[in-house]
């Protein structure tokens, strides 16, 4: 039989069962998601309560800069940043997530 489940609990699941952080590119494949990357951001700030519910917690690997690796590390936005506060780059590394028991 066929589960049902929708998006934010796909996310749920494939975040459980990850064995590596994931940014929102392998969350949307590996879920098998048609959303668009802002959509799936906007997804993880409600999985992150329904995680906080349930006693874990959405952890995140901040985006860095490839071109001079400035890490974002104060960001409380989970999106990508646009460009980089040091280089003015717009090559960046989308954040990585994970749940934390």
């Amino acid at each position: 039989m066929t589960e049902f489940l929708t998006d934010r609990e796909r996310i749920i699941k494939l975040l459980l069962s990850a064995e590596r952080p994931l940014d929102v590119y392998q969350i949307r494949d590996l879920a098998g998601l048609d959303l668009k990357p802002s959509e799936i951001y906007d997804e993880l700030e409600h999985v992150a309560r329904t995680l906080k519910r349930q006693g874990l917690r959405l952890e995140m690997i901040p985006a860095r800069c490839r071109n001079c690796g400035y890490e974002f590390r104060d960001r409380e936005r989970l999106k990508k940043p646009s460009k980089c506060p040091r280089c003015r780059s717009e090559r960046i590394d989308p954040p990585k997530f994970y749940v934390r028991r």
